[in-house]
């Protein structure tokens, strides 16, 4: 097996499999990519942990010979980054090595079977969806996925939930302290409701591959698997197999309290008071009247700090105390300059509410004892 290729060609699709590449090398077969030349100069690559697979298809340049191998991920990724712009790249199999030319450079990697490359069972699809852009995924990501847990035992709730019902797709994240989630319409009417859970990483790896254009991304759900197909690559990833909770009980109504501020000022004022709170807990004490909400915070060093920040406030007045990280998360996310937050009371979850003609979201805190 041989193939070259240009270098600016190459160094694209290995950023966008490192990521699924086992970094702990529990197996040393995962530690290394799978490469692919196929009879009409197809190159393919794939990485994975077990858990997240990356594949990628691009073409090649120059002369090729069919074939199949594995090469140590990192080392061959660092190699074609050290090595000089618009330089060709050759790579040849000869038994278990892997030689590497450009110009007058030459390097001997190591290869496993690739017979040995874990690939992902196939996908048997329940539903696809075929009508989001790759900026329209990620912004529903990106305003759900920061409540998602991290290695809770309620593994469950180490993911995102993918929940589609009718002409509605839903993604939802909590980790039992606060909870986000957006909704979206679609054309297409799916019918019954079908959840999936996706994995964390997973989520986060998707993150990555998407921008910020209209290029078109297909979702597969299946039993056991998720497929995001972006053009010449497709992540496929395990789900999680478990029962997320009834999210529509966490979320609280609209109180009878509200309180309307600027979204940018409010946040930076949670932030700088922030500073002086409890360094374990980052508790703040939220007290509201008519016109005014103060923001206070204090820690063991006998620190203190408070803001005063006119805003519109209508209801009993009320003190409440928040996780500042977690309120700092929600309003980070929203991209109104204005924000609506509604209370009930000081022992209830408070809930911020924004939407617009395709998508709704809603970010519930859970309050504070301080």
């Amino acid at each position: 097996m041989k193939f070259s290729i240009l270098r600016e060609n190459l160094l694209q699709p290995l950023q966008s499999i490192s990521g699924a590449v086992e970094k702990r090398q529990t197996l040393p077969i995962l530690s290394h990519i799978f490469v692919d030349v196929s009879d009409d100069s197809e190159l393919t690559l794939i990485g994975t942990d077990l858990e997240v697979e990356i594949k990628i298809t691009i073409q090649v340049t120059g002369e090729f010979e069919p074939g199949t191998t594995t090469i140590p991920a990192r080392k061959f990724s660092d190699l074609s980054k050290a090595l000089p712009d618009e330089s060709e790249i050759k790579v040849e199999i000869n038994k278990s090595r892997a030689a590497v030319r450009s110009g007058k450079s030459r390097f001997t990697l190591s290869t496993l079977s690739a017979g040995d490359f874990p690939r992902v069972d196939e996908i048997s699809e329940v539903a696809s969806i075929d009508e989001l852009s790759h900026s329209a995924l990620k912004n529903l990501l990106q305003k759900s996925q920061f409540s998602m847990a991290m290695q809770d035992v309620r593994y469950y709730l180490n993911g995102l939930l993918l929940e589609l019902e009718g002409k509605e797709l839903r993604l939802v994240a909590t980790d039992g302290h606060r909870l986000a989630f957006c909704r979206r319409t679609l054309n297409q009417d799916y019918g019954e409701k079908k959840q999936v859970i996706i994995p964390r990483k997973a989520v986060h790896e998707l993150m990555r591959l998407l921008d910020d254009s209209d290029q078109p991304v297909k979702l597969i759900l299946g039993s056991n698997h998720l497929q995001a197909v972006l053009g010449e690559l497709t992540l496929t990833t395990k789900l999680i197999d478990g029962r997320f909770p009834d999210y529509q009980r966490v979320i609280p109504r609209e109180g009878k309290r509200t309180l309307v501020t600027n979204n940018e000022n409010f946040r930076k004022a949670v932030s700088r008071v922030s500073i002086l709170s409890n360094e374990k807990y980052r508790g703040i004490r939220m007290a509201m009247s008519e016109s005014v909400v103060t923001i206070h915070a204090n820690n063991p060093e006998q620190e203190e700090a408070e803001e005063e920040l006119s805003v519109q406030y209508s209801g009993e007045p009320m003190e409440i105390g928040f996780n500042s990280a977690y309120m700092m998360d929600a309003l980070s996310v929203i991209s109104d300059d204005e924000v609506t937050i509604y209370f009930i009371d000081e022992n209830s979850s408070s809930l911020i509410h924004t939407q617009n003609d395709l998508e709704e979201y809603k970010f519930v805190v859970m309050p504070m004892r301080l």
